[in-house]
């Protein structure tokens, strides 16, 4: 289906139909949506307006952090724990907009494609198509779309380009930090913005020479932190009762985030 064939209105009855496809969890429909959405299409902002009922209590994670810190490793983790765990998990990934086509330029990441093949998962990239704060401009309406088909576990990539991506805290319940040992000046800048906005953070690459380091300095700015080693799994457990805990002090008196240390980190 190309992008010209959405952009042609949809007749009211059709518009139905999408929202009823859309709550029966149809992979198509949803799909449709979000690309409505994408172009900024009348007929997606209607649809999403019709799906505010059919949300369902999703767990809407962010996952932020600069390059290199392991971000979609660590998603594919999550993804297949909380598929043990019988969720249905969406995945929404911002990238950078290609030049050429203005969608998004990885594409679904190569690191989940081990889940492709299962229905309960869903896996998208968006592009920011020059929207700033890491996130795609339709992200949030994609995250109501997802939470209508029943996903109820969502995770967001932010694009990962610096330390002013604070967007997602606007979006998801939960946010988590990706730093690595011995990004030095890096860690330094985000905690001018991204640690600032963070519940949890996770040094990634926790085998690393550094690791230490990295954790006790880190532990002085936020009470949770955490050390994982993607590639192998180590600490992903761990990860989601940090998650599971948030959500759960989250829904009893509100989110803080983690600045100077003096938070709850929950």
């Amino acid at each position: 289906m190309t992008v010209s064939s959405l952009q042609t209105r949809n007749k009211p009855g059709d518009t139905l139909k999408l929202v009823e496809r859309v709550k029966a969890g149809n992979v198509r429909a949803i799909s449709r949506v979000i690309t409505l959405l994408e172009n900024r299409e009348a007929d997606g902002i209607a649809i999403v307006s019709r799906l505010v009922s059919a949300k369902r209590d999703a767990m809407v994670i962010g996952i932020t952090g600069y390059p290199g810190t392991g971000k979609s490793t660590l998603i594919d983790r999550l993804v297949t724990a909380y598929r043990r765990l019988g969720k249905k998990v969406g995945v929404l990934a911002v990238d950078i907009s290609s030049p050429v086509t203005g969608g998004a330029l990885l594409g679904d990441r190569v690191r989940m494609q081990d889940h492709t093949l299962d229905h309960d998962v869903y896996i998208r990239s968006m592009a920011t198509r020059g929207h700033h704060g890491g996130l795609a401009q339709a992200t949030r309406d994609a995250v109501s779309v997802l939470e209508a088909g029943g996903y109820e576990v969502i995770l967001i990539e932010t694009i990962g380009t610096g330390q002013n991506e604070v967007d997602v805290v606007n979006v998801a319940h939960t946010v988590a930090a990706v730093v690595a040992p011995g990004l030095g000046d890096e860690v330094q800048a985000m905690k001018a913005g991204l640690l600032e906005v963070a519940h949890i953070i996770v040094v990634n690459k926790g085998d690393l020479a550094g690791a230490d380091t990295t954790l006790r300095d880190l532990r002085d700015w936020c009470p949770t932190v955490l050390r994982i080693t993607a590639a192998t799994g180590e600490g992903i457990p761990e990860f989601v009762a940090a998650i599971a805990e948030h959500q759960r002090l989250r829904d009893l008196r509100g989110s803080s985030a983690c600045p100077t240390g003096k938070g709850i980190g929950f």
